[in-house]
């Protein structure tokens, strides 16, 4: 098979969706890879480090659109891309499609297959490939808000962990999966007043378990939300309905009960955001303001720190990546039943539930009779 690994194009994408040594295993197993050129500058990854292991060095997207049966990605195609797609192409990168109907509309009238990171499932029930990115967009998420706070950014002009005889802020998070549990704790690392909201019981109670004092975990309902709105310096939004649109949880009215300067994190944007008021952001560009609240919506926050998002990454996707190019996707999906979770769009056709509901679209789930 023919494996494509072009440029990232969104604004401000550092990461790139393949490691050399991905390269070596796909050259070893007697594939063809193209690189375009600079594909992994953001990362620290040279051009020669590439070639030293097998690749081709293709200059500009369209040879690599043009020869690839598969092509690898980090983030979805921009609007751009869509013309240099094939009916057939497999596209593996991270969709987020319910956050776009723009994009799901071109991947249907493209009729490629779309193989989305997001919803990749493995035999346990987890998302391997999304996991890591949580990570990072969950401790990125402290990181920016700590910097957001600050009086020069408009925020209120407050330290996360306070001074003795300074009260540390107070950080509410709403979601207490993998992106809530990792803001938790790097905002405990900071001594600064957490609370964590979920309503599934049995997380709350192992987060209960492995969180340090200074973390208080509470079942998320309207009431206990207002209540932790009046109280926050900071809010982290970290709900995830896999594949479908994130849920509102704060409206334009609850952002009046918040103090003036305070800060919101949607790490929820990718997938159209918990907040009311969230709309995407860039990283050159990242916060914006209303009713006298910073919001921060970056839609790729791991971008920002491509070295450590691309090895975190590419660790997780390599093995599918090789069991797409060694087997088709036919067959991977018959062998491997993730790669069947994955496949959101095939032949011109909706084959994830949460993206058909979502645009009250026709689903078909994807399968092939032996």
């Amino acid at each position: 098979m023919i494996v494509g690994v072009p440029r990232e194009i969104k604004r401000d994408e550092y990461r790139v969706a393949m490691l050399p040594v991905g390269v070596e295993e796909l050259v070893r197993a007697r594939h063809r890879v193209l690189i375009e050129t600079g594909a992994g500058t953001g990362s620290g990854l040279t051009d020669a480090s590439y070639a030293d292991v097998g690749a081709e060095l293709v200059e500009g997207p369209d040879a690599i659109f043009g020869q690839a049966d598969l092509i690898v990605k980090v983030k979805e195609p921009q609007p751009e891309e869509y013309p240099r797609l094939r009916p057939g192409q497999i596209l593996f990168t991270y969709f987020h499609f319910a956050a776009s109907r723009e994009l799901t509309d071109a991947m249907l009238a493209g009729q490629a297959t779309c193989v989305a990171y997001e919803t990749l499932r493995d035999d346990a029930g987890r998302l391997p490939l999304l996991t890591p990115m949580s990570e990072v967009a969950g401790r990125m998420s402290i990181q920016e808000g700590a910097k957001y706070l600050e009086r020069p950014q408009m925020g209120r002009g407050i330290l996360l962990g306070g001074v003795p005889g300074v009260a540390p802020a107070h950080i509410t998070i709403l979601g207490g999966g993998v992106v809530g549990a990792n803001a938790a704790k790097i905002a405990a690392g900071f001594n600064a007043d957490v609370a964590i909201l979920d309503i599934n019981m049995d997380r709350l109670r192992y987060l209960a378990d492995v969180m340090p004092p200074n973390v208080n975990v509470l079942y998320s309902d309207r009431h206990t939300i207002r209540e932790e709105l009046k109280l926050a310096d900071l809010v982290v939004g970290a709900v995830l309905i896999p594949g479908a649109k994130a849920p509102s949880l704060i409206s334009r009215e609850h952002l009046k009960f918040m103090k003036p300067g305070s800060v919101i994190i949607d790490v929820a944007i990718d997938q159209g955001g918990c907040v009311e008021t969230s709309r995407p952001t860039t990283h050159s560009s990242p916060t914006y303001i209303e009713e006298e609240v910073v919001h921060y919506c970056v839609t790729n926050m791991p971008g920002a720190v491509g070295r450590t998002s691309t090895f975190a990454l590419c660790n997780v996707t390599l093995p599918w990546v090789l069991r797409i190019a060694d087997l088709g996707l036919d067959q991977a999906v018959r062998r491997f039943a993730p790669i069947g979770t994955a496949v959101n769009i095939h032949a011109g056709r909706v084959t994830n539930q949460a993206v058909a509901e979502t645009f009250s679209l026709a689903f078909e789930p994807f399968f092939r009779s032996s």
